[in-house]
């Protein structure tokens, strides 16, 4: 630790205040919003908090910890931290030090189902600052405009990484928007067999089986993550697996979800057998003389989407479509041949764009990482030296 710094435990440094428990229906409003250790969930007409740094105290995920700009109302999920009185110590230097330990607070989180924060272990957690103020402002004036850069650049590669999504969009707008006049437009039960995934108890899931179940969180856009909390099943009867065991080249399609986010309607093709398909899902399955990627890319255009959300059902927040929305939805059929090309063409198209996204993800990844070492200096005492 540089010399003339002090170091406490951060219950001697600073007073540690809760939100207040507030619940939508009773206490939703239109001006402020409301914050636990997350994002903002909804609205209210009065405020408790402006301009400061928030630490989740339930239901914790990696991003434990985040600065909110302007007025809000922190709930009893979240929770604020500020210097005692005559400790010595800044709330802006305090804020910064709390975003440099967002991991290790972390690691104090308790529970499985729902991570929970060990308040006495986080008051435990020491921290160290110059005993001088005129310093504490110098590392953070220096920590606030390469922090200023650093975001500026991840705006830019964000920026960048949008418009080569866009780019792809556009292109299949392209296609799929102009069909020639020698594309039928056909219902989908027409040229494919669909059906619902099978409605499985979670006491048949085991760790490790024969058949991985294929489940709603497996499903991102045009992306199968089978990693992501995976689950088998090790034996099942005839009947179940005849109407959930998917097929190499079978397209499944997401039916549940939020409506104001749009998460569902999410397609992905299947690029092995064995796999089993849970409920809330649908497959679409073709026969040989049709290119399964053509209709997977046509599931990404807006001329598919529009008719799927058209369908939708469910209450205010939570969005469904059923079964009969996807087998009568309509799409341009050309002939084989024709789709083969389309495909060869948005497939070479689709490469080029990943490639664009590895780069500007890496980019992403990179300026996190320069974030996080220049927070670890900071806190360790090596911006001696260094003006702003």
């Amino acid at each position: 630790m540089k010399k003339s710094w002090e170091e406490k435990k951060l219950g001697e440094a600073c007073e540690i205040e809760y939100g207040t428990r507030v619940v939508r229906k009773r206490d939703g409003g239109t001006i402020y919003p409301v914050y636990g250790g997350g994002g903002a969930t909804f609205f209210m007409d009065n405020y408790n908090r402006e301009d400061c740094l928030i630490v989740a105290r339930f239901a914790m995920s990696e991003q434990c910890t985040r600065f909110v700009k302007g007025k809000f109302f922190l709930n009893d999920s979240g929770l604020t931290v500020k210097p005692r009185e005559k400790i010595g110590l800044l709330q802006d230097f305090l804020d910064l030090q709390i975003l440099f330990l967002n991991d290790q607070i972390y690691s104090l989180a308790r529970g499985t189902a729902q991570k929970n924060l060990d308040v006495t272990a986080f008051r435990s957690i020491v921290i160290s600052y110059p005993n001088s103020f005129t310093e504490q402002k110098r590392i953070v004036k220096i920590l606030n405009e390469l922090f200023e850069k650093i975001a500026k650049a991840k705006e830019n590669a964000e920026k960048n990484l949008q418009n080569a999504r866009e780019l792809f969009k556009s292109y299949l707008q392209s296609v799929f928007g102009n069909s020639g006049n020698d594309w039928k437009e056909k219902k989908l039960e027409e040229v494919a067999e669909v059906f619902s995934g099978f409605a499985f108890k979670s006491g048949q899931f085991t760790k490790v089986g024969k058949y991985q179940v294929i489940r709603m969180g497996n499903v991102r856009p045009g992306l199968l993550r089978i990693d992501e909390n995976p689950v088998f099943i090790d034996k099942i009867d005839g009947k179940s697996l005849s109407r959930s065991l998917l097929q190499r080249d079978d397209i499944i399609i997401t039916q549940t979800g939020t409506k104001k986010k749009r998460d569902y309607g999410y397609t992905v093709a299947i690029d092995k057998d064995n796999y089993l398909l849970n409920q809330r899902l649908a497959v679409i399955r073709f026969p040989e003389k049709f290119n399964h990627r053509f209709f997977l890319y046509f599931s990404w255009s807006d001329k598919f989407r529009d008719q799927f959300f058209a369908n939708e059902t469910g209450t205010v927040g939570q969005g469904n479509v059923g079964i009969g929305a996807v087998t009568g939805a309509l799409m341009p059929v050309p002939k084989i041949e024709k789709q083969n090309r389309i495909v060869a063409k948005l497939d070479a198209i689709s490469l080029e764009i990943k490639k664009l996204e590895t780069i500007y993800q890496q980019k992403l990844a990179c300026l996190k990482e320069v974030r996080k070492s220049i927070l670890q200096k900071a806190f360790n005492g090596e911006l001696a030296g260094i003006q702003s």
